[in-house]
């Protein structure tokens, strides 16, 4: 979009909101789209967003993350630090859009880890589900996202060629 790669709009916020980022992608040539940033694959390929995140929480050792999918590209890094200051005390924080949550944009405690890998075991795959299982979240919603934006358009996600075309994105 507008030349530049959706996943590296993504990776410029995250560049904006943390001091190191790491990249979950399962394609080998995943280190070579992003030559100086660390790529890790899914510890469970093919079990989806969930997996992707225990990946990222493993990643990161006992540090807490902010997560942020690769087909978001409007997400702002103001937002990406306003949900890490929040997360100090907490397991989770999650923006909520239309009544929905965001879990591929959030802030996750290090702690999260142990409750992932027991969903995972249990055969869940998806991401919003590990908010409802930890103690502590905070929801980001209303008037604390209006700073960044319009969520509209903030949490827009860039999934399918029509999408793209839609926001006037191109494929190469």
């Amino acid at each position: 979009m507008d030349g530049i790669r959706i996943a590296d709009r993504a990776l410029a916020a995250l560049r904006g909101a943390t001091t190191s980022q790491v990249v979950v992608a399962n394609d080998p040539s995943a280190t070579s789209w992003f030559p100086d940033v660390r790529v890790v694959q899914d510890e469970q390929p093919g079990f989806g967003p969930l997996a992707g995140l225990a990946t990222a929480l493993a990643a990161s050792g006992d540090l807490p993350i902010i997560v942020l999918a690769w087909d978001m590209p409007f997400v702002p890094a103001p937002l990406l630090l306003a949900l890490r200051r929040r997360g100090s005390d907490m397991d989770a924080v999650i923006p909520v859009h239309d009544a929905q949550p965001e879990p591929l944009c959030a802030f996750y405690a290090a702690g999260a880890l142990a409750t992932c890998h027991s969903l995972l075991t249990a055969g869940e795959r998806r991401a919003g589900v590990l908010a409802e299982r930890l103690p502590r979240v905070a929801w980001l919603e209303g008037s604390a996202l209006a700073p960044f934006g319009d969520p509209a358009r903030i949490f827009t996600s860039v999934d399918t060629p029509e999408r793209l075309a839609a926001l006037g994105g191109v494929l190469p």
